[in-house]
């Protein structure tokens, strides 16, 4: 039993859990202290990009369905945009999933990373606008839904953008890329 103990303790990785943590805490913080899309979509993406690029791409999966949930509860989502919260989810997973394919395929990394970024940006776009068009009428007022497919068209891509800019700062300082 204490070999069992011992081997699990040695397979830990408190660094990368420290890390996952700290991500995490500030993702779920976040949509409650800022109500605005324009500061907080371009930290949040941000955040997944690091934490892909820190953690790995499971954690930074996991990651990616905290800040939906969290800025429905903080009111930054209205409830009534509570039907969209599974398709963002699903774009933030994707935004990282392109990220990742680019940045490990292209023979450079610099041009993968930068490529990754933009295609996934605009995946995350094309898919949250596709989703957001066709499921919100269905259950939504249109005058609403209307404002709900404005919300998730070009400011999703603006902000995927910038994120991948933050995050292209932020592991550069940490020798990361």
């Amino acid at each position: 039993m204490h070999y069992i103990k011992e081997r699990v303790i040695t397979g830990v990785n408190a660094g990368a859990i420290a890390q996952f943590l700290a991500l995490g805490a500030f993702a779920t913080i976040l949509p409650f202290y800022i109500h605005l899309q324009w500061a907080t979509g371009p930290i949040v993406n941000a955040i997944l990009v690091i934490a892909l690029f820190l953690i790995g791409i499971r954690s930074a999966m996991v990651l990616a369905l905290i800040p939906s949930i969290m800025a429905l509860a903080g009111g930054l989502i209205p409830a009534a945009l509570a039907p969209a919260v599974p398709f963002i989810m699903i774009s933030n997973i994707v935004f990282i999933l392109v990220i990742d394919w680019f940045y490990n395929n292209l023979k450079d990394e610099f041009k993968g990373y930068w490529i990754g970024v933009i295609a996934a940006a605009t995946i995350k776009f094309i898919f949250l606008f596709s989703s957001v068009t066709f499921i919100t009428p269905l259950m939504i007022k249109s005058e609403l839904a209307l404002k709900v497919a404005q919300m998730m068209s070009w400011p999703q891509f603006a902000t995927a953008l910038t994120g991948g800019m933050i995050a292209w700062g932020v592991l550069k300082w940490l020798k990361r890329i």
